[in-house]
């Protein structure tokens, strides 16, 4: 009986802790980083409040393993801090129901070849039982030892990841040619067209919302000035 007591005391004390929902979700899934010694890349954090409350988190801490040559930025719009030295700086205030698409990471790949990954862990001010935690991972490559088959005249242009993804898809490129007209262009497994996007030379990364596709297999493509330079598969799941 006492033993029984003794835990039906914790459990009342615990419940707290396992009753707190997770408000704020990551819609993003996942950031990685892949590219070249001494190379600068840009990735976009995409966070909705499900919640029907504005809420406002600070960043706490980042977990994990970053280098001491390399750089990292968080940019909520225009405002932009030192990972690092400006810790508890970066905040994110949520309106009901919102979702923040214009906070960024930008991250120098730094000196060496290596490899890692890093999480972003933000608290809520108010309650700090209630977090949510940005994961990324890096690879940082040597020129040297590999030709890049995405490296075009006009573009550079990654896969699309998370591939498989349920939620968000995203590419990362770079148009070297400011006159040149790129587009990714998404077609179902039969070939019938489901959505064409044009890619703007000022931004460096496209991101897609496939909720409302159909889970499944599909092939988009990359034209540039009208020609098809490569397709490539992508797999929705729900």
């Amino acid at each position: 009986m006492k033993t029984f007591l003794k835990f039906f005391t914790w459990l009342l004390l615990a419940f707290p802790l396992f009753s707190e929902a997770q408000q704020v979700h990551v819609l993003s899934e996942g950031l990685d980083f892949v590219g070249d010694i001494g190379s600068s890349h840009r990735k976009t954090v995409i966070l909705q409040n499900e919640s029907e409350q504005t809420k406002t988190y600070f960043l706490k801490n980042i977990a994990g393993n970053v280098g001491s040559s390399q750089r990292m930025k968080i940019c909520v719009g225009e405002q932009c801090y030192d990972a690092k030295r400006d810790l508890a700086k970066v905040k994110l205030t949520l309106k009901p129901g919102e979702i923040l698409t214009d906070m960024y990471l930008d991250f120098d790949m730094g000196i060496a070849e290596s490899r890692g990954s890093f999480e972003l862990v933000f608290v809520n001010q108010d309650n700090l039982r209630e977090a949510f935690v940005v994961e990324a991972e890096y690879n940082v490559r040597n020129p040297d030892k590999r030709a890049d088959d995405f490296d075009y005249e006009s573009i550079s242009l990654s896969d699309v990841y998370p591939n498989p993804s349920h939620r968000i898809a995203q590419f990362d490129y770079q148009v070297k040619d400011q006159q040149a007209k790129a587009k990714i262009s998404i077609n179902s497994f039969i070939g019938n067209p489901v959505a064409e996007y044009e890619l703007d030379p000022e931004r460096n990364s496209l991101v897609i919302n496939v909720s409302d596709f159909n889970p499944g297999v599909y092939f988009y493509t990359l034209f540039v000035d009208n020609k098809n330079i490569v397709t490539k598969k992508l797999v929705v799941k729900k």
